[in-house]
Formats: structure tokens, C-alpha cells, sequence
């Protein structure tokens, strides 16, 4: 008797949870490279603010974590997720951090013009831009991890006896 799959039944894939903690580790550290790498070839802080201290930048990446994973898992968690979400999740990511660093300026000095200052620097210094495009690649890797039916490879002898 054969079934209708000469392969098998198909794998359930990677599941929502394992593909969001996979596809966030990713971009934080994507993000932490992407900023760094940033910084050398400009050779400048991100945030270059005298006296600030990095309460507002650590505050920021905190927020832009947060709003990737919440993103990635309105995505992921329908059975069939769209890469039609990856640019929504990427703009998410990129005007959350601006708000969140915003007002981390605000909270730190109560100055709004310091605040505006430092949110538009962060946009013309490409800050804005390495986390939404590092927020789109790692937002497809993980619907790409959900989407993909793979299985671990298997040689025909493998098979049990009963299939």
C-alpha cells in the first residue's frame, strides 16, 4: 500500500513561540551589531548628547525589542503568517524607538528641544534606519521559520515498518 506522500506526513514546522524567541535574539544582536558597526564607520556616539549618560539608548533598545517580539507575534501566530507583515513590524520598530528614546531625553533633562534634537539625529544618522531594516530581515527569518514545513532529513530504511 503507498500513501499519497512518498515522503510522509508533512512537519508541523517550527512552532510560533520557538520562531519569536529565535527571530528576537536575532535582532538584538543584529541590532547591537548594525548600531556598533554604525558608530565605527561614522565614527560617532549614536546618542552624542553631553552628560545624558545611557539610560535613553538602553531604554530605546528595550522598547524596539519589546515591539519587535509583540509584532513578530501578531504575525506568527495566525497558521499561515504573511511576509506582508515585515514592513509594518520594521516601521513598528523604528518610530517605537524614537518615542521611547524621545522620551527617555525628556525624562533625563526635561528639555523638549534636547529631546527633538536627539530623535532627528537618530534619523539622519541612520540609527533609525539599521533598526528597521535589521527589524525587516529578522522579522522574515522568523515567519520564514513558521512558514517552512521542513523536516530533519530521513533515508528510506529509516522509515518505520508500520508507515
Amino acid at each position: 500500500m503507498s500513501s499519497p506522500n512518498p515522503r510522509g506526513p508533512e512537519s508541523a514546522g517550527v512552532s510560533a513561540v520557538l520562531a519569536l524567541v529565535l527571530a528576537t535574539v536575532g535582532f538584538f544582536a543584529l541590532a547591537v551589531f548594525g548600531l556598533g558597526a554604525l558608530t565605527i564607520a561614522t565614527d560617532t556616539d549614536i546618542i552624542a548628547v553631553e552628560g545624558l549618560g545611557q539610560m535613553p539608548g538602553a531604554v530605546g533598545m528595550l522598547v524596539a525589542v519589546l515591539a519587535f517580539a509583540l509584532g513578530l507575534w501578531m504575525a506568527l501566530r495566525r497558521e499561515h503568517p504573511s511576509f506582508l507583515s515585515v514592513p509594518g513590524i520594521g516601521v513598528g520598530v523604528g518610530l517605537a524607538h524614537l518615542v521611547a528614546v524621545w522620551v527617555g531625553v525628556v525624562v533625563g533633562t526635561g528639555d523638549l528641544v534636547v529631546a527633538t534634537a536627539v530623535a532627528g539625529d537618530l534619523v539622519r544618522g541612520g540609527a533609525s534606519l539599521v533598526l528597521l531594516l535589521v527589524a525587516a530581515v529578522a522579522a522574515w527569518g522568523g515567519i520564514a521559520l513558521r512558514r517552512t514545513r521542513a523536516s530533519h532529513p530521513q533515508w528510506p530504511w529509516e522509515k518505520d515498518e508500520d508507515e
